[in-house]
This record gives structure tokens, sequence and C-alpha cells, in this order.
């Protein structure tokens, strides 16, 4: 598994035009081996930007991405290569589907990799089992399938390359709550199995405090806040400066706390929140 890193990085769209636009600027960050990170910002603040260099898709204007300590960037066999480690799930992929089979478009990156038959089929059957796709639909159309069926079967594709990183920008986007509890408890699953490293982009607060270990902020192209979900979290009202919120849980718990309700600081998720309910009921709290 591997370690990505990135020093000073910083891009510029339109460079030298009338057009100019600095997306994000010395952004230094370290993800280590096996993460599950979550990067979160206000629309514009340079989320996207910064996962698109993670495996070249964008390269930067100045600064550098290691991949174990390697540029990834280094040369055009560099940049093709990271593809295979760095894998990355755009927003809505169910958009970039196009093979006739559900099964053709799960093996169409390993395919690629030039990996022989019975290895993409491997990889395709167990890529199908960590997304929840069934294998009765490998001779569907993709396109006659439902919106959450799409979206697993865009993931199963990337998670069928192995990549020891797995990127995915608002994967939940568009879904409805029980399509979206699927989708996350599959990265869950994939990520726990796998040991890969995993990084989201989510606008949900309530995803990002269940799911992540570690909260990066973006804000105006720069990291604003960087740390677990309890450092961030805590800091409600730099949050609501640039555009962001916490979780339900954590404003219903602080309502409850002004009615009087003894509950502890540091509650973010349903689950916690629910676990301190239930104990002042029951007389468990001093």
């Amino acid at each position: 598994m591997a370690e990505i890193v990135t020093e000073k990085l910083c891009h510029t769209y339109s460079a030298g035009t009338p057009f100019e636009q600095t997306a994000i600027k010395d952004v230094s960050l370290r993800i280590p081996q096996g993460q599950f990170a979550a990067v979160i910002g206000h629309t514009g603040s340079g989320k996207s930007t910064f996962i698109q260099h993670l495996n070249a898709l964008l390269q930067p204007s100045s600064g550098r991405v290691l991949l174990d300590g390697q540029d990834i960037n280094r040369d055009k066999f560099s940049r093709r290569d990271v593809k295979w480690k760095v894998g990355l799930v755009f927003q809505y992929p169910e958009y970039q589907l196009f093979e006739e089979t559900v099964y053709r478009d799960i093996a169409f990156g390993p395919a690629n990799m030039r990996l022989g038959k019975e290895e993409i089929d491997e990889r395709v059957r167990e890529a199908a089992a960590f997304t929840g796709v069934e294998e009765a639909l490998f001779e569907r159309s993709p396109l006659e399938l439902s919106g959450g069926q799409k979206r697993r079967i865009a993931i199963a594709g990337v998670i069928a390359m192995r990549p020891e990183i797995l990127i995915l920008d608002e994967p939940t986007a568009g879904l409805d709550p029980a399509g979206c509890a699927q989708i996350l408890e599959n990265i869950r699953n994939y990520r726990e199995k796998s040991g890969a490293t995993v990084l989201i982009v989510s606008h949900s607060m309530d995803d990002v405090a269940r799911l992540a270990e570690r909260i990066i902020v973006f804000d105006r192209g720069c990291v604003a806040m960087d740390g677990t979900p309890e450092e961030v979290f805590t800091h409600a009202s730099a949050l609501g400066e640039i555009g962001l919120s916490i979780p339900k849980a954590a404003q219903l718990a602080c309502a409850l706390k002004k009615q009087g309700v003894p509950l502890p600081d540091g509650i973010f998720t349903h689950e916690r929140l629910l676990r301190e309910l239930l104990a002042v009921k029951e007389g468990r709290v001093c």
C-alpha cells in the first residue's frame, strides 16, 4: 500500500490570460497508507482540483505530488502508471458508463492494464462483490439499471484495478437515503478488507463524521483545518464562517444541552447521540 504526499502544491487555470484563476495554493499534505480521510469545503474551495492532482489528471503549476517518495509527474510513463495505483471516481460516475454490458464496463480498466483473461475475470467478480453488484446483472446493459446500481458499477470499475489509493468525489450525490447508505457501506467494507487508503470528497457532514478518521477542510484554495472529526467539528463557528456546518447530530445535541439534557461534548454521529440519550434515560449519567 502507498503513501501520498503533496508539497507546496499550486494550480492556476488559464495562467497568463485575463481569465487566470488560482484554484489551489501552497497545499502540503501527507496522507498515510490505509487512512480514511475526507475532504470538505464549499463549492469552489479547491477540493476537486486538489484530488485531480493525486493521480496526475491535472499537473501542478508548481509544487509536487509524491507517491511513495516518487514524483508522479516526473515523466509521461509515471503519469500513466499512477492511474492504476490511484483510482479516482468522479462525481456522477454513472454518466461515464459506455460498454454494452455490466461485465465489460467493470473489466475495462483491468483489460487496459493488459492482464490475462483469468485475472480480469477474478478482478471483475471481486469488485462486483465489494460494491454489491450482483453477477446476475453482468450481461445486462448498465444503461438499463437504476441510479444506485449504475453508481456501484462505476465504482466497481475503479476497484477492479485494485488501486492502492481510492478517491471518490461526492459518491452519494443524487442518491436516495437507502442508496447513500449502501454506497457508503460498500466503500467502508472495501477499505477494511483491502487495507487501501480512501479519500472521499463530500458535502455531507453526517457521512464524514461517521466514516472518516481525518477531515481536511479547504477554503479559497488553501487548507483551513486538518484534524480528526472531533478536532474539526469543535470549531462550529469557524466552519460557519466558510460556509460549512457541523453534523445534524451535533446540532441536535447542542440544542438538547441548551434545554438542560446532560449530554457530553464531542457528539457528532447519530449513533453516539442515541447511546448518550439512552444513558441519560437509564440514569447512567453522573
